[in-house]
């Protein structure tokens, strides 16, 4: 199935990005930032400058790139291979940039291909500086910023955190999904997020993570999930466009356009889902949502000697249900279901009994599958009777199948009279 059959338009579709990696040890996260362009779509120039080959090598880009890395401004395939890179381009992104980067560009001291790209360019730039704590706060490398940004130049400020050698504090590359982010909300030309693709225009609400119950003020009742479906599901659904609400218990990252709800417990998440369902399109509710939350908490720690304690177990509420009572009207609802045996049987009841129009069901039992994992393989069921196997693949690549599948119950919109709960 194509791209166009799907209804999956990359957000960065037709979009030319020149990617400059300088020598900082953060350049192997330039990396993971070419994937995720790449997977939205965009035309990836990879450009390496002698000290980032130091640290990560040009055969690595040249195979995740849309072309091979380049690394010399003379002696290479293209004449002038700065002002060829220059003209054709949608952005210059240099992440990591270096306080050398920076200076040579405030400057206009041009000793490299890369250098000489930003200067023979018209098209917007961008950096994602990275660098210790001393250095992001020396005075030349902050007057060199402001100097930057008054030319109109994109910085994306790094965060604070562990740097090379062990140190911990401001300086660190931000993470390259806060980067992607931002270069497609500039290349999208908008402020406060995408506002092109399939999405565009939807409010989707997404739940991801798995609830603590606490026991005593030490203890709680969890289960496996990691939130990284769930995130992922996010992030997606933030690339295509939408206007996406996140509600969720993990510490994963999200991009600077997703509406972030920090929850711990069912009772909390029950409480943000329902407060943010009725004003969205789409519910994604991808949390492993504890079925039962102790009926008392311990004021303090329960002790082993005070013997074998008793925790009487109370149904938490059914954050799904209670949505399929509740949705708006042309509203869509999907539903998980983690699963160990009987997956699609079980999968098929869940989806009756829930009132959803999607049920994305997997055998958590299954090696490399749910929980904790970067991949995923699940089955995607419809009430409309259409059935989609996503075979082993990464998360990011679920989701995308997920919400073609959402797109597709948008084209039939849901009777609310006849849900079930």
């Amino acid at each position: 199935m194509s791209a166009s059959e799907s209804g999956n338009h990359p957000p960065l579709a037709g979009k030319h990005v020149v990617l400059g990696v300088t020598g900082g040890i953060a350049a192997y996260k330039a990396v993971e930032l070419c994937r995720r362009l790449i997977d939205a779509g965009a035309y990836v120039a990879p450009v390496l400058t002698e000290g980032a080959q130091r640290f990560i090598g040009a055969a690595t880009f040249a195979a995740l790139a849309s072309e091979p890395a380049q690394t010399r401004l003379f002696d290479g395939h293209h004449p002038i291979p700065h002002t060829r890179l220059g003209q054709r381009t949608d952005l210059v992104l240099v992440a990591p940039a270096t306080a050398r980067l920076l200076s040579d560009l405030a400057t206009g001291r041009s000793d490299d291909l890369l250098m000489a790209t930003l200067l023979a360019t018209e098209a917007p730039v961008m950096v994602a500086p990275a660098m210790h704590t001393e250095m992001w706060r020396h005075p030349a490398v902050v007057d060199n910023l402001a100097l930057l940004r008054r030319r109109g130049v994109h910085v994306v400020d790094p965060e604070a955190g562990r740097l090379a050698g062990g140190d911990v504090g401001e300086g660190r590359l931000a993470a390259p999904v806060h980067i992607a982010a931002r270069v497609t909300e500039l290349l999208l030309g908008a402020a406060g997020g995408p506002t092109a693709g399939p999405l565009a225009g939807r409010r989707v609400l997404v739940s991801a993570g798995g609830t603590q119950e606490a026991i005593d003020p030490v203890r709680y009742l969890a289960n496996r999930s990691t939130g990284k479906q769930g995130h992922a599901l996010a992030e997606e659904a933030h690339r295509r466009g939408a206007e996406v609400t996140l509600v969720t218990t993990s510490t994963i990252e999200s991009s600077p356009g997703i509406e972030r709800h920090q929850v711990t417990s069912a009772a909390q998440m029950a409480d943000a889902v329902f407060a943010a369902a009725a004003a969205t399109d789409l519910v994604i509710m991808a949390a492993a949502v504890a079925d039962f939350t102790p009926a008392t908490v311990a004021t303090s720690k329960l002790k082993k000697t005070d013997g074998t304690p008793s925790i009487e177990l109370v149904p938490t509420v059914d954050i799904l249900a209670e949505l399929g009572r509740r949705r708006t009207p042309h509203q869509i609802l999907v539903g998980f279901a983690a699963e160990t045996n009987d997956v699609e049987a079980n999968a098929k009841a869940k989806l009756e009994r829930k009132g959803v129009d999607l049920l994305v069901a997997n055998d958590v039992g299954a090696e490399g599958v749910g929980f904790a994992h970067d991949t995923n393989e699940v089955l995607i069921l419809s009430r409309s009777g259409a059935r989609v196997r996503v075979p082993l693949t990464d998360k990011v690549a679920v989701a995308g199948r997920v919400l073609d599948a959402a797109a597709a119950a948008f084209s039939h919109p849901p009777d609310p009279a006849g849900t079930s709960a």
